[in-house]
């Protein structure tokens, strides 16, 4: 099968291009994977960090894809995300530096 017809391409970095926003795509889904697996095992909703750090680097790949497609509406939604997920993880890791931090209370 030959793949830069498939997805309707031109060459082949044009094809690494459609595999990076692909790869991208699947790490900034199974965010949701993760969380609603650690909300199951602890019987009620939780948000663990690695939801975190795969929002902020599938975000990041998805960011360079829109880039690379140069989509405004696609570009400004993934650096609006990129914000809050950087700051969720400045505040969960200030937390934890935090005199008296216990991982029990959360």
């Amino acid at each position: 099968m030959d793949l830069i017809t498939f997805f309707g391409v031109q060459s082949g970095t044009e094809l690494a291009w459609i595999g990076l926003g692909l790869f991208a795509q699947v790490m900034f889904g199974m965010r949701f994977i993760i969380q609603w697996l650690h909300s199951e095992r602890a019987k009620r909703s939780v948000v663990p960090l690695s939801f975190w750090y795969y929002s902020l680097f599938g975000g990041l790949m998805m960011l360079a894809y829109a880039l690379y497609r140069w989509d405004p509406v696609f570009i400004l939604g993934q650096a609006m995300g990129l914000a809050v997920y950087v700051r969720n993880l400045v505040l969960i890791h200030r937390e934890r530096r935090a005199p008296g931090y216990s991982a029990d209370k959360r």
